[in-house]
Parts: C-alpha cells; structure tokens; sequence
C-alpha cells in the first residue's frame, strides 16, 4: 500500500522538484505524490490564521491534504484548522531555515511532526553579503546608477570618494552562525582581519579564524560591519544612532540577516552625513520597500529586495534536506530536523 504524499511547491522550490527528491529519499517505498503549487514570489507572503507569513489559504491546503500522511513543502501553512480538518497527516515538513509556517504547538497536540531545512541558503546568503559588502564598500551602486543616466562621474578616483580595499581591513561580524561563519573564511581568505560578536560561539570556533569581542570594540574597530545576528528582544533595534557614532567615519555597514535588528532612520542620517560612506542591505523594517523610504535616495546605499537566500543551488538543497527526513520516516529511523520530537518519543 503506498503513502500519500503532498507535495506543496511554488515559483521557487517548484513542486516536481520537491518530488523528485521525495522519491529519490524514499527509495523502494510506494508513494501516491499530489502536488500544487503556490503563488509565491508573485504574491507576497503573509498571516494565515495563526501562522504569521504563509502562502496559500487553510482552505487549500485542508482540501489538498485529505487522506496525505506527510506534507512537504516550504511556505504552505498549517494551522490548528488544517490540523483539525486533516487527521491523517502525521509528517509536515516545510523547508524553510525554522518552521515559521507551521503551529508546532497545535501540530504537538495534534500528534504531528514538524521538519524543517536549518542551513540551506547559508551559502547563497554568505556569497550575496559579500556582494554587497564589496559593491558597498567601493561605491558600485551610485557609479552604477550614475553611469545608467549617462553621467560618468571621474571624481570617484577623488582620494574622499575612493572606496575601501578587503586586504588589510578590519571587518567586524555581529553573529557567527551558519552564514556569519562562512563570512568570515571569505573574508579572512581575502586578507582581512575578522572581528566576531557573538555571545554563544566557542571559542576554538574562531581559532586562527577571527577575534572575539565585545560590541563595542567591534564598532570602534571595524571600518566593515555585517550583521548576521537573529531577531530576538535583545538584538531587536541593537544598532541604533548611538552605535553608528561609535565606528569609525567613513565606514560601511551590511545587512542581510534581518530589518528587525536595524534603527534605519539612524543609518540613513549616517549616510546623509558621511558617518558611513556606504550600506548594503536587502532586509529592511517593512517588505515591499514603501516607494516613500529614504533609503532609496540615501547615498551610497545598494539594495536588493530580500533575495539573498535565493539561488537555484538552495531550491535543490532545500528539497533534499527535508526529503532526506521524509526518508527517515518512511523507514521508521530518527528524524533529524524535528521541531518537535516529543510527538516521535509519544508514538
């Protein structure tokens, strides 16, 4: 007898890629896959129920998984309506980096596991936060945007204007998880020297890699810093005026982690006023950007619209990583990635 499997894809991780890796982990299993697809990127995420940023509707997806044991998808919602209405689901896996679409409380209750995809786009996020550290740092944005409107301005080789070299800089790095790591090894590779803050991370985690310290001494001592933190009340609004006065005139600041951790009326004064020569950013404090925000007149900023997790190595990625626990399933074997592993210790 096969498995029902719903497969719940969109315009990114599209749904025969979900398949294929799906049938790929289950080997010689049976499996009846259904698959639909959501209609994000075109339509932007948002609440679903409980579920604060979901793609599609309860309706949907209760009348989509009837009869599935196992969901997999990567913005799909599931909430304590879909759970109610679909007793036979018993694996939901989205494979987002957390299971910020699924009710794991109600999933608990409910008897259903929850997996998700830590890591997967820490790649393409570290390559993106270089892209925009390097086009921030020596002032591409402007030049690009200058040069577009046929204006070639030879005053950037103006010694005020000129940018910042990675050889020999001090970067600082606020967070040195998954993509804050691989940040540092790029940068440290292109002869930089890599200052770290991050309360949790072991020491012999930075050995010959980067330095710790605290955040005031990165501030002071960085003329690069990247935020790679995670949104909590601690680290909401942490770099703020008075932390942009502290680095060093001139300098550059990026962020591709999260607009919650940034005060950016603060940074748009500082771009305003030559504090920071440049900015790369492609999170901001509301998504869309509203066409009225000063960042997108401020100077020497580069932004891109939330895509640094996005390539199609991370769609293939992401596919395989909550396959791999749908595998594990299907096979009685541990799950690796579950939010909620007392409901596999309950059955």
């Amino acid at each position: 007898m096969s498995t029902t499997v719903l497969v719940a894809g969109n315009h990114f991780i599209r749904p025969d890629l979900f398949t294929r890796a799906v049938r790929t982990a289950a080997g010689d299993t049976p499996l009846d896959v259904r698959e639909i697809r959501f209609d994000w990127p075109h339509t932007p995420l948002g609440p679903v129920a409980e579920v604060i940023e979901a793609s599609g509707s309860e309706d949907e997806m209760i009348e989509a998984l009837r009869g599935a044991e196992i969901c997999v998808t990567e913005h799909g919602p599931l909430t304590e309506r879909i759970l109610a209405h679909c007793p036979d689901l018993k694996l939901f896996c989205t494979s987002r980096g957390g299971p910020v679409n699924a009710n794991v409380e109600a999933a608990t209750r409910h008897g259903v596991a929850v997996c998700y995809a830590p890591g997967r786009n820490a790649t393409a996020t570290a390559e993106h936060t270089l892209t925009l550290l390097l086009a921030a740092a020596r002032g591409v944005g402007d030049a690009h945007t200058d040069l577009r409107r046929g204006v070639w301005r030879g005053d950037y080789y103006d010694y005020d204007n000129c940018g910042i070299e990675i050889d020999g800089a001090t970067v600082g790095l606020i967070g040195f998880g998954a993509i804050g790591s691989r940040v540092a090894r790029i940068l440290a590779a292109m002869g930089a020297h890599v200052l770290v803050h991050d309360p949790y991370v072991r020491p012999e985690a930075l050995a010959g890699l980067a330095e710790q310290v605290s955040l005031d001494e990165l501030l002071t001592r960085s003329r690069i810093v990247s935020l790679h933190a995670r949104v909590t009340e601690e680290t909401t609004g942490m770099i703020g005026s008075r932390q942009l006065a502290r680095m060093p005139r001139g300098s550059v600041l990026v962020n591709c982690a999260r607009g919650a951790l940034l005060d950016y009326d603060a940074v748009c004064d500082a771009l305003d006023s030559g504090q920071l020569s440049g900015a790369g950013f492609d999170v901001f404090p509301e998504e869309p950007l509203p066409a009225t925000s000063r960042l997108l007149t401020a100077p020497g900023a580069v932004l891109t619209p939330h895509i640094a997790g996005g390539s199609q190595e991370v769609a293939h990625k992401a596919a395989r990583i909550v396959a791999a626990d749908v595998g594990r399933y299907l096979r009685g074997e541990p799950l690796v990635h579950c939010a909620n592993p007392e409901v596999l210790r309950a059955g």
